[in-house]
């Protein structure tokens, strides 16, 4: 299993978003198996964390992103699993939104392509971050578990 809590969260979030922009019942059928899919594999990969069965270095990857800080200021990301695991999915909604605009870029304004470019890059970092949160808060209670 080469995937962390902190990603499968994020599929799940971008299989939710694809079903509630979508009325092809093919498409729909695709989803739901998907949905399935990740559900279960999330309930497998948490049992296993508590089971002992998956490392602890094998719990989260650090993103390892590197980019400019100055100008990139993200938000902290806090609280909860379940906090964090909606601030996910609320910026996955906006990065959805934002990617939106980049598929009809030649229609954007001139002085608006910056600020979508811009936009688009802090909305990923801040998802990395919400990644790496949900990794670093499972792999902190799986460790007090043992």
């Amino acid at each position: 299993m080469a995937e962390t809590l902190g990603m499968l969260c994020d599929k799940l979030t971008i299989v939710k978003l694809k079903q509630y922009h979508t009325e092809d019942a093919t498409r729909l059928a695709s989803l739901a198996g998907q949905e399935k899919m990740l559900q279960q594999e999330i309930d497998e990969f948490v049992a296993k964390a508590l089971a002992g069965e998956i490392p602890q270095e094998k719990l989260s990857f650090a993103a390892n992103k590197v980019f400019k800080a100055a100008g990139n200021d993200i938000r902290e990301i806090t609280g909860s699993i379940g906090v964090v695991f909606a601030d996910l999915a609320d910026v996955n909604c906006k990065l959805w939104h934002e990617q939106e605009k980049v598929y009809d870029f030649e229609n954007v304004p001139v002085a608006e392509k910056d600020v979508v470019v811009r936009q688009l890059a802090h909305l990923n970092l801040e998802r990395n971050k919400c990644i790496d949160e949900i990794d670093r808060q499972f792999a902190t209670l799986v460790k007090e578990k043992k």
